[in-house]
């Protein structure tokens, strides 16, 4: 009996490690990708946000694969009867949205719970990630953003 809890708490430490490693490969390869774009020297809106655009793709793309890395655990496990059943529940529980319809049986249930905690820590990395993006775009003092013209009749 504790060796079968033990493993069971193995079993989301290593889904855990490698949502980080996917996490990291991510940033890595946008980091390579964004680090000729992200300091230009005048202020291009369009330009400023393709690169918003690309980030929040790559990091969605992320978080999807995360997921499925979840989904898949599950239904190797014959948790849920199919992939898309395990992924719809992993969608849910990674965002913590948790809707409830679909609950994962007692033996499960920690499971669950370190998914939910993964998907917050994953997402705070990304919200990280992309201020990190924002600032250097913007600048930290404003210097990259073009000064207001104030009108003549002020």
């Amino acid at each position: 009996m504790r060796l079968a809890m033990t493993i069971r708490l193995m079993i989301p430490a290593v889904l855990l490690a490698a949502c980080v490693i996917v996490h990291a490969l991510v940033m890595t390869f946008m980091l390579r990708q964004l680090s000729r774009s992200v300091r230009p020297k005048t202020f291009h809106f369009c330009r400023s946000m393709w690169i918003l655009i690309r980030t929040a793709l790559y990091l969605i793309s992320a978080h999807l694969v995360e997921i499925a890395i979840w989904a898949s655990f599950l239904t190797s496990q014959h948790v849920f009867p199919d992939f898309r059943t395990s992924f719809y529940f992993s969608a849910v529980t990674y965002t913590t949205v948790g809707y409830g319809d679909l609950v994962l049986p007692p033996e499960w249930r920690l499971v669950g719970g370190v998914e939910a905690l993964t998907g917050i820590l994953m997402c705070g990395w990304s919200t990280a990630f992309f201020f990190a993006i924002v600032n250097q775009i913007v600048g930290w003092r404003g210097e990259a953003i073009p000064p207001v013209q104030k009108s003549s009749g002020s």
